[in-house]
């Protein structure tokens, strides 16, 4: 495979952004693809504004910044990906959508290039299953903020090859993040450990043994945690979080522990999603 230098990016969600602000400021080029221009635009004015807060900071030089942002560049044309050594998928996590992009992006690159999915719970193998080259199809999972956090869970599907685990692994290295390589299992390992988290903190809830911010003080105070479950939930989306448990619970085969709460699903249904709604559990303010 191709030394990586170019790293196209599908998607332009927090989560998409992220990761192209990492990859910038690591040293690589950047493809931010969305499919609305000023969607896009968006992405990449806040990616730019967060790069200018590192500087601020003094976390990085001015010069640095400036040479991150150069490395940064944005399309609403798919075919532009040609150029790339990897694309990392970060759209919703909707089975029939991952699975067309990825039908897409293997007409367009090269067959040395490298297709990674973001997805948090969904399967690889299932995801690649339609594409004629599923060995260099693997999961590439950050977590948010992908720029902060340190982990990145490198899946391997049913027929990912050994080549491509290790490049990811390799990748993630020089982004000096911490891979962790997993199997193609409902959740992986972090989303499968924090269902209890969120699920029992629900249930604690609507039990009215306790209320979200009792909850979240004790598990900071107590357990340990930088974030309570609830405000852990306004910060990823309270629709992604649930997503994921009914990803989780329906790949069980409806494994009573992953059951998720109906109380998350009237959240979702009243679109309060947390902070990028305006709210969720708390306000923005919190």
């Amino acid at each position: 495979m191709a030394e990586i230098k170019t790293i196209g990016v599908v998607g332009s969600g927090t989560m998409g952004a992220g990761i192209v602000q990492l990859i910038v400021q690591s040293g690589f080029t950047a493809l931010l693809f969305d499919i609305d221009k000023d969607t896009v635009d968006r992405a990449s004015d806040s990616i730019k504004s967060r790069l200018d807060r590192i500087a601020e900071k003094k976390k990085a030089s001015i010069e640095e910044i400036e040479q991150a942002k150069k490395r940064l560049c944005t399309t609403t044309d798919l075919q532009e990906f040609f150029k790339c050594q990897l694309v990392i998928e970060a759209v919703p996590e909707k089975l029939e959508i991952k699975r067309a992009i990825f039908q897409q992006l293997e007409k367009i690159c090269s067959r040395e290039t490298i297709l990674a999915t973001n997805t948090s719970s969904l399967s690889i193998t299932q995801i690649s299953g339609l594409i004629q080259d599923p060995e260099r199809v693997a999961g590439f999972h950050f977590f948010n903020p992908a720029p902060i956090m340190p982990l990145v869970e490198v899946i391997k599907g049913l027929k990912t090859s050994i080549n491509t685990v290790d490049t990811l692994v390799g990748f993630a290295k020089k982004l000096n993040k911490s891979p962790v390589i997993c199997k193609d299992t409902p959740g992986f390992i972090v989303n499968r450990v924090a269902r209890p988290f969120y699920n029992e903190a629900l249930r604690i809830m609507n039990d009215q043994v306790a209320s979200v911010e009792q909850i979240d003080r004790i598990m900071k105070n107590a357990g340990n945690f930088k974030m309570g479950p609830f405000e852990l939930q306004d910060l990823i989306g309270i629709d992604v979080n649930f997503a994921t448990t009914q990803s989780v619970f329906s790949s069980f085969h409806g494994e009573g522990r992953f059951r998720p709460h109906y109380y998350q699903e009237r959240m979702v249904q009243s679109g309060s999603l947390g902070r990028k709604t305006g709210g969720g559990f708390y306000s923005n303010e919190v």
